[in-house]
């Protein structure tokens, strides 16, 4: 890699750094309501609230995804197995927020199932 390559890559992770405090890794919302004794009221804002979640765990995504890609670039074209360990590295942490989500996700359309299956009155 030439001198000013590396200073461009240098000058790419300067002005992305403020980028990089930016992936926050969004919580799940707390306390969603249980299917089996919350009104429709309360299940809709536990709607919103999934809705919320999904939208900033996509924003996430989305932000280490970027962040990655400049990390991939300031490695030395030649670097196969650095790239390949970054890679794995990266694929697990992606994988993890999106399971994370996934089980988020099921547990609350499982509450909402339990909602619908209740005798109504």
């Amino acid at each position: 890699m030439n001198k000013m390559t590396k200073v461009v890559i240098a000058t790419a992770f300067v002005l992305a750094s403020p980028l990089t405090f930016a992936c926050d890794y969004p919580a799940p919302p707390k306390d969603l309501p249980d299917g089996s004794s919350s009104g429709i009221d309360e299940m809709k804002v536990g709607v919103k609230q999934i809705a919320e979640y999904q939208s900033k765990m996509e924003t996430y995504l989305n932000c280490i995804d970027a962040e990655e890609a400049v990390a991939m670039m300031a490695l030395d074209e030649d670097d196969e197995e650095g790239k390949e360990q970054r890679k794995a590295l990266f694929d697990k942490k992606y994988n993890a927020a999106v399971n994370d989500q996934t089980r988020t996700v099921e547990q609350f359309n499982a509450e909402i199932r339990e909602y619908k299956d209740r005798p109504k009155n």
